[in-house]
């Protein structure tokens, strides 16, 4: 099989499973900080190692650093959020090959592989930018996000409560820079497709209202 039919076997392969990951940018922080506020006690306990208030999930997303790092998210037909994910580059060079990852799904939306897709994205992201090595943080009752690395192949440790998984990424090739710049663009086109008919929408409702607006006063009026 020649480079170029594995690469496009492989790029069929992935799109069957697509789901529209966008990167998102500091004027989506309303929208970050109501996706994790929506999150349950137990859900912002696994997702940030404590049962973080709305106050400090305020704080968080007050400090994402969207230059540095790459965060994403899902986004359903209403334009809301129903799943994020943060991919955290090191900020010490003596680890700049390295970056962690967390991520989020709304209770609604679990048992779909949005987590797994979101990892899978981001290990794209962190294998194009140079990272040799990808972090995971997780409490060990974790289970949904260890399965998730485990199944990439990353090495679980267990400490307690707390374990750590360590992925070891292959260099870019082809195939992860076409991936990612094919992904990137049919997210942004799924994005403003929905956003098109989100307006479009309610468009129809606010002729609808002004039509039973004037219906109802031709009534008053006996016209």
């Amino acid at each position: 099989m020649t480079q170029l039919a594995a690469l496009t076997k492989s790029l069929w392969r992935r799109w069957m499973l697509w789901i529209p990951i966008r990167i998102l940018s500091a004027k989506h922080r309303p929208k970050i900080a109501a996706h994790l506020k929506s999150l349950g006690t137990q859900d912002r306990y696994l997702r940030f190692g404590y049962p973080a208030t709305d106050e400090q999930i305020d704080g968080y997303v007050a400090k994402l650093d969207f230059v540095r790092d790459d965060i994403y998210g899902v986004f359903n037909r209403r334009l809301q959020i129903v799943s994020m994910a943060h991919l955290a580059f090191s900020v010490d060079p003596q680890w700049a090959t390295c970056a962690e990852f967390g991520v989020s799904v709304d209770l609604k939306m679990r048992g779909r592989g949005l987590g797994a897709r979101m990892f899978d994205r981001a290990m794209t992201r962190a294998r194009n930018e140079g990272v040799s090595l990808m972090f995971i943080h997780a409490l060990s009752e974790n289970t949904p996000m260890l399965k998730i690395a485990r199944k990439a192949g990353a090495r679980v440790e267990r400490d307690g409560s707390e374990s750590d998984a360590y992925l070891s990424l292959q260099p870019a090739n082809l195939d992860s820079q076409m991936h990612e710049f094919l992904e990137e663009g049919m997210a942004d086109l799924d994005f403003q497709i929905k956003t098109r008919a989100r307006q479009f929408l309610q468009l129809l409702r606010t002729m609808q209202e002004v039509r039973r607006g004037v219906r109802d006063a031709r009534h008053q009026s006996g016209v």
